[in-house]
């Protein structure tokens, strides 16, 4: 990271995601020309990096298929220069070698990876709505009341090995303390390489809360298990969003918006779009007299091997 870039904060926009159902907002992205549209908007709003899954255009379920993400990556990368991140955590539901394939086949400059099993609870939702728009949707959330979101520690060396030799760098996602220690023991090993970007997920049913001293707790952590080595984002689920995102601003981290994470521009009102989120996480970084990172300042800080050696 060069000097001049210090300081500088990411913007992470996650678009859509494989929690929120159709039902649950209107203007969750679904099919390709949606994604695409809201990924590039939320770049021009300020996001230095999308992180990106794929649905079906005809019913909004997860889907994990190369296929699905050839219909929107190249449009996205010719239409911004945000550094494109692709999930390999994919839906709860789906096997690691399924998770895996978009990654793999595309070798984007990032890729998520989940860094324990947890619980994944979404069945508590189900009660917020009378009816569901797709029948596949009250299932699905039901059946997380029985739900392990598996990420054993072999899972997470076939991930490694299969992105190996990529140059794909990841945004290492830790849905608790335990998930810290996790990847410092990769890190012990030597199969992951600093800086790492640790992305803290807050306030999922089955992981750490969205309390303040949660977030502190986890910034105190990582900063004793990595020192100089990591760089810090938070993600904080549906209400949290904001409030976490400015409290780790001010603790020197990183910011994750978008509708994967939260659906909400404030109380009882629904966010119309990503961009929406990204302007509002701006507003906090900017309020604290900071400065948003560009595209290529994402890259600086985190190491990521530029646009140009992807494959899409």
């Amino acid at each position: 990271m060069t000097k001049d870039n210090k300081g500088k904060v990411i913007i992470t926009c996650a678009v859509t995601g494989a929690i929120h159902t159709p039902t649950m907002s209107p203007y969750l992205p679904i099919t390709p020309d949606e994604i695409a549209k809201e990924a590039i908007a939320a770049a021009e709003a300020g996001a230095a990096i999308l992180h990106l899954h794929a649905r079906n255009p005809e019913n909004g379920k997860p889907d994990q298929t190369p296929e699905a993400f050839a219909r929107f990556l190249p449009r996205i990368k010719q239409a911004t220069k945000a550094a494109i991140n692709i999930t390999t955590g994919g839906s709860p539901y789906m096997k690691v070698e399924e998770r895996v394939k978009p990654a793999a086949q595309f070798k984007p400059e990032v890729a998520s990876l989940n860094m324990g099993s947890i619980n994944f609870g979404l069945y508590h939702l189900v009660d917020k709505y009378k009816t569901f728009k797709f029948d596949w949707e009250k299932p699905h959330l039901e059946a997380t009341r029985d739900l392990v979101f598996r990420n054993s520690f072999k899972d997470i060396e076939f991930i490694l090995e299969t992105c190996y030799d990529n140059g794909t760098r990841f945004e290492f996602e830790c849905y608790d303390i335990a998930h810290l220690y996790n990847l410092a023991h990769f890190l012990d090993r030597g199969l992951v390489k600093p800086p790492l970007f640790v992305q803290s997920v807050f306030g999922l049913l089955g992981g750490i809360g969205s309390h303040p001293e949660d977030v502190a707790h986890m910034k105190r952590t990582a900063d004793r298990l990595f020192g100089d080595s990591f760089r810090w984002s938070v993600l904080g689920a549906g209400a949290a969003q904001l409030r976490i995102a400015a409290q780790a601003a001010a603790l020197g981290g990183n910011i994750r918006v978008g509708l994967e994470d939260s659906l909400w521009a404030g109380k009882g009102k629904l966010a119309k779009s990503n961009a929406e989120q990204v302007a509002l996480a701006r507003k906090i970084i900017e309020g604290l007299g900071m400065q948003v990172a560009t595209p290529d300042e994402a890259r600086d800080i985190l190491a990521l091997k530029g646009g140009d050696k992807v494959s899409f």
